[in-house]
């Protein structure tokens, strides 16, 4: 049995999407998605590992003014963190 195979990665069934020091986590035909910044790295064994992020829920309407597009925003000290919150705040989005 063949499996499909997704165009992003995902976490916790949600498309992830990198650009730079961005990702964006949900889908984009949905209301609202996650966008998590990358604020700062440190190197751990070689790797370039995020030790700040910053989280914000947001509106995918674009045809509201950007800051009436952010409605939630958050701080972490590790991407693991970040998707933590923007799962749970996506899937409390989800249930409404």
């Amino acid at each position: 049995m063949a499996t499909k195979k997704s165009a992003f990665f995902t976490y916790k069934g949600l498309p992830l999407v990198r650009k730079g020091k961005e990702i964006y986590y949900g889908n984009m035909t949905d209301e609202d998605v996650v966008m998590i910044q990358i604020l700062s790295t440190e190197k751990i064994n070689g790797l370039d590992v995020a030790n700040k992020v910053r989280i914000f829920r947001m509106a995918t309407d674009e045809t509201l003014p950007p800051n009436e597009r952010i409605k939630k925003t958050a701080e972490k000290n590790s991407l693991y963190d970040a998707l933590d919150i923007a799962s749970a705040w996506l899937s409390d989005y989800i249930k409404k």
